[in-house]
């Protein structure tokens, strides 16, 4: 550890100090490859559906847009709220796709009838 802090003091570098570097790097860089993939995983809007996406959990809440037909939505957590029946069956489950937006998980096919991302905080 003594000579990679006085290598790298005086702008040597050695083989052990890249070794550490190039190791830290691959870490980052599986690290950010690993969240780029779990951040890309994205499911389908029942087809021949235009759905709405609101503020909360119900249907009390806000319109703040609507999903085109043959969406996918990414599903950032989910939580439960208003039941609603949709083309996947009745549940309580709403998918945050994004903050402070929210769908019916009966719009949206998971291949569950449970929760498939975390609890909204």
């Amino acid at each position: 550890m003594a000579i990679e802090e006085i290598a790298e003091t005086t702008g040597t570098a050695t083989a052990a100090t890249i070794g550490t570097a190039d190791a830290a790097t691959s870490a980052t860089d599986a690290t950010a490859t690993a969240g780029s993939t779990a951040a890309a995983v994205t499911y389908p809007i029942a087809p021949g559906y235009q759905v709405n996406v609101r503020s909360g959990p119900g249907t009390t809440y806000k319109v703040v847009k609507v999903l085109p037909y043959n969406s996918r939505v990414p599903i950032r957590c989910q939580r439960h709220g208003q039941k609603v029946s949709g083309p996947y069956g009745t549940s309580d489950i709403w998918d945050s796709i994004a903050p402070g937006q929210y769908v019916s998980d009966t719009y949206v096919r998971t291949g569950s009838d449970g929760f498939v991302a975390a609890p909204c905080g």
